[in-house]
């Protein structure tokens, strides 16, 4: 049967394909998918169940629930300082829903998206099911961070490729590096001369540990695309709760391609989200101080190894080097991980070329879980360095 070509020519992210691939391996630990162990707040979930109790299972507004506009405008500002009217709020069915729903509506045929790699998986293909281009920006040697001159140079060596946007997610999936007030705005100095747009992932902003999130709409709201949602910050991955928060010209316009996709997100959600947006202002610091200490537990154990890896400032996740006595890629490197040792992580190579030679671990799970893969993984290098 012939179907569309551009979706023929896409595959499921490497995260999942290597994720079910090693799912029958017995007395797997699976460090893998970034999943919160954590379960979502009771208060939350209260919420929830009474909205069902309720029969609050109707269709609610494609926007979303006007209640649920202003709540997430009123925390977003408290949190992050951020200035967005209710109406230019739009909710989503969690932030992977937002970033398609943005990236459908602004790109044409042929536009160009910058995109620092290695990056999280889904931005490439929502691009090409667009007709864009991704243009990949290499930050292996900038300590994975973009930089205004590394930017300025793609930008400038691109003019001719109808450059439309930059993609930033930052905490950053895989490697955990974040940017401070100072670095953003140095990017943004770059960006405003291009004229650009920015769509802005941030939905690790709750989980950053040296410094404070700094939003970037608080230097370039014209022509900043925000996504953020409850995931992460409530343990919320299974509500599918997200947001995009743009200047209202844009959203006018994403709201449409957000009909056309999904209608509305689940109402019973909603509810849910408007509980965590009005009383759960801390439920995301307290998830925050569980994390830094298994980040901690993660980092000092793997330099007790002698695995080398990036420190993570944000996020759930250590991007570690594969060993250099081992001679494949990370693919088999985690492959050969997850059978020898029972210890599942991402291989780089899921996050692009610029991956390579490196694996995901996250942390968004037990404290004994780790324990365990730490003991395994320190058993298995000592055994195959032996040899």
């Amino acid at each position: 049967m012939q179907t569309n070509q551009v979706i023929k020519n896409i595959q499921v992210s490497g995260i999942r394909r290597f994720d079910e691939a090693i799912s029958d391996v017995p007395d797997i630990i699976k460090l893998t998918v970034g999943e919160p162990d954590l379960p979502t707040p009771a208060h939350v979930k209260k919420a929830g169940i009474e909205a069902i109790r309720d029969d609050f299972s109707h269709y609610s507004p494609l926007m979303g629930f006007q209640e649920l506009q202003q709540a997430a405008s009123t925390y977003f500002h408290q949190k992050y300082a951020l200035n967005y009217a209710p109406s230019e709020i739009l909710a989503t069915v969690g932030a992977t829903e937002a970033v398609a729903t943005a990236l459908l509506t602004i790109l044409n045929p042929g536009d160009g998206v910058l995109l620092p790699t290695p990056s999280y998986t889904s931005y490439e293909p929502v691009v090409e099911m667009a007709h864009g281009q991704v243009i990949p920006i290499d930050t292996t040697h900038s300590g994975y961070k973009l930089t205004p001159a590394i930017l300025a140079a793609a930008i400038n060596q691109h003019q001719a490729d109808h450059l439309k946007a930059i993609i930033l997610n930052y905490p950053a999936n895989p490697t955990g590096v974040t940017y401070s007030q100072a670095e953003l705005a140095a990017l943004v100095t770059v960006i405003k001369q291009a004229g650009i747009l920015v769509i802005s992932d941030e939905i690790y902003s709750e989980l950053t540990y040296e410094q404070p999130h700094t939003a970037l709409a608080t230097l370039y709201p014209e022509r900043t695309i925000t996504i953020n949602g409850l995931s992460k910050s409530h343990a919320m991955t299974g509500w599918r709760m997200g947001f995009i928060m743009a200047p209202q010209a844009l959203i006018n316009e994403m709201k449409k391609t957000h009909q056309y996709l999904v209608t509305s997100t689940s109402s019973i959600s909603q509810v849910a989200a408007i509980e965590a947006l009005t009383n759960g202002f801390d439920d995301g610091p307290q998830m925050r101080a569980i994390y830094q200490q298994r980040r901690d537990y993660l980092v000092s154990r793997l330099s007790e190894i002698g695995i080398n890896y990036l420190y993570p400032a944000g996020a759930f996740y250590v991007f570690a080097q594969v060993p250099a006595d081992f001679h494949g890629t990370s693919w088999q490197f985690a492959t050969e991980l997850a059978h020898a040792a029972h210890v599942a992580v991402i291989p780089g190579s899921a996050f692009g070329a610029t991956g390579e030679g490196w694996f995901r671990i996250s942390y968004a799970a037990s404290q004994t879980a780790l324990r365990d893969s730490m003991n395994n993984l320190a058993l298995w290098r000592a055994e195959t360095m032996s040899k």
